[in-house]
């Protein structure tokens, strides 16, 4: 299976790049972490001016997709600049809404995915307990095909114009949310949205549409993890080049080398697992690409702060902004052990989702 991106979508990461490398990310992140979302969505819409979110709207609501791999490559970028928002909930609220249409319910889609599309509407999706505030049940059934765990939270609710919410076969438009709690990562702001508001849709589209959402929810913070897992690789490697003890740069030390060594062999094997996965869309794929880059993500947080010693816990260094995305993301939609039993009932059931038409050359 070829895994090299073409010209077209070399040249569409790079101008990813480019943007936000212009767009002093890491001030937009601090900002969005104090409450002050602008700057974010000033980047938001310029993101959505590059096709962003486009990505995962069908083009019969003004969209250009669905496009896996090129939404896996802007998500890798989107995670090595540490973009705040709720981007992978964006991503899955169109997903469902777009699955929801092709069922035959396509009056949420109209009404929202245009706005998605462009950038207009930013939205965050949750998938809370079916009877109260708590984390239900996490597990896969034989097939394979069950949901990760669900969550009394939505991600970036104090932000978002829309907050979509799927409690059990219902979907509804929230009317509000309570307040903002703590997170291990000040940029993801984390609140409940409030119990009933508009319904959208009912049924069993709607289960059927939310499995939907999770898959592409699954790639995208699979690609999200391993770009701020290769940011810390990145930003570790320089320091200990510049770093001396005793008369030399750390990096030319062995334990330090081979810790490196280590960091990149895990987000290398991670790589072509994410865009094999984009490339088949199946769930057994989906679910291993997710643990392995959440893992080596998490792996390259734990090495770059060992490396850079106490200084790597400074609020200070821009570092401690991706550190602290790597387990919040290692665990979103589908923990390592979800994503582990997934994999192994979905290869014992012998089942897959359809594969999505191939996009790399």
């Amino acid at each position: 299976m070829p895994f090299l991106p073409t010209e077209e979508q070399r040249d569409f990461g790079r101008a990813l790049d480019a943007l936000l490398t212009a767009a002093d990310t890491p001030a937009v992140i601090r900002a969005w972490a104090a409450g002050e979302p602008a700057p974010g969505l000033a980047l938001w819409t310029r993101l959505a001016a590059s096709g962003v979110f486009a990505l995962a709207v069908p083009e019969a609501y003004e969209g250009v997709g669905p496009l896996p791999v090129e939404l896996a490559l802007a998500c890798v970028e989107l995670g090595r600049h540490g973009v705040p928002g709720p981007l992978v909930e964006t991503v899955a609220a169109a997903a469902l809404l777009a699955e929801l249409a092709r069922r035959g319910e396509d009056g949420p889609a109209k009404r929202l995915l245009p706005g998605l599309a462009s950038g207009e509407t930013v939205a965050t999706l949750a998938m809370v307990p079916r009877g109260g505030d708590g984390d239900g049940d996490e597990g896969v059934s034989g097939d394979g095909s069950a949901l990760p765990r669900p969550s009394p939270y939505a991600l970036d609710a104090d932000t978002a114009g829309v907050t979509l919410v799927v409690r059990g076969d219902e979907l509804r438009l929230a009317a509000g949310h309570g307040p903002v709690r703590v997170s291990a990562d000040p940029a993801r702001r984390l609140a409940p949205p409030l119990p009933g508001g508009e319904l959208l849709a009912a049924g069993p589209a709607v289960t059927a549409a939310a499995g939907r959402a999770a898959e592409w929810a699954l790639l995208a913070t699979a690609a999200q993890s391993l770009g701020v897992g290769l940011t810390l690789l990145d930003r570790t490697v320089a320091y200990a080049r510049q770093r001396t003890q005793f008369g030399a740069a750390i990096g030319s030390f062995q334990a330090v080398k081979h810790r490196l060594a280590d960091t990149l062999i895990g987000l290398e094997f991670a790589r072509p697992l994410v865009f094999g996965a984009a490339l088949t869309f199946a769930g057994a794929d989906l679910a291993a690409a997710k643990a392995a880059a959440g893992e080596a993500a998490y792996s390259a947080a734990r090495s770059a702060l060992q490396i850079h010693g106490a200084v790597g816990y400074t609020e200070e260094l821009d570092l401690s902004l991706w550190l602290r995305k790597a387990r919040p993301l290692r665990d979103a939609w589908g923990s390592p052990a979800w994503c582990r039993a997934r994999v192994l009932a979905t290869t014992r059931a012998g089942t897959a989702l359809t594969p999505l038409p191939p996009t790399l050359d």
